[in-house]
């Protein structure tokens, strides 16, 4: 995915902000610029959306997900399409209420081509790593 385009702001920050923005930069051996910049998109997503947290994925990525669950918000969405677009079925399937589905929903309503794109990346690692196993069960006889 190329990079989106960036554009210079300056901003002043409190000395115990910039002092832990930059601690925390030095732990995960990233720059300040990036760190600031995930930092604030991800906050300003959560004030739009209070139920969608960013959960970091086993590949480092960081995903949205529904607050108080382990799930992804394309997961609810592809829940939601499997039930015909039924906020019910797919509340009741999930465990969920209808209102956390609906905040799944309005979160992808917001970042649609961002939510499909995960969505697309799982299957496709599902689908490697089906062949994979495939491939060791027949060396396996």
């Amino acid at each position: 995915m190329a990079a989106e385009p960036t554009i210079q702001r300056s901003f002043r920050l409190a000395a115990r902000t910039a002092a832990m923005l930059d601690e925390r930069a030095a732990e995960r051996a990233e720059s300040r610029n990036s760190l600031a910049q995930r930092l604030l998109d991800e906050g300003l997503r959560r004030e739009r959306h209070p139920l969608i947290y960013f959960r970091q994925n086993a590949d480092g990525r960081r995903r949205p997900a529904l607050v108080g669950t382990r799930l992804y918000v394309w997961q609810i969405v592809a829940t939601v399409s499997s039930e015909e677009g039924s906020v019910e079925g797919a509340a009741r399937y999930l465990g969920l209420t209808e209102a956390q589905v609906r905040a799944a929903l309005a979160y992808h309503a917001d970042f649609r081509e961002e939510v499909e794109r995960e969505a697309a990346e799982e299957a496709e690692f599902a689908r490697r790593e089906e062949e994979r196993q495939r491939r060791a069960s027949a060396l396996a006889g």
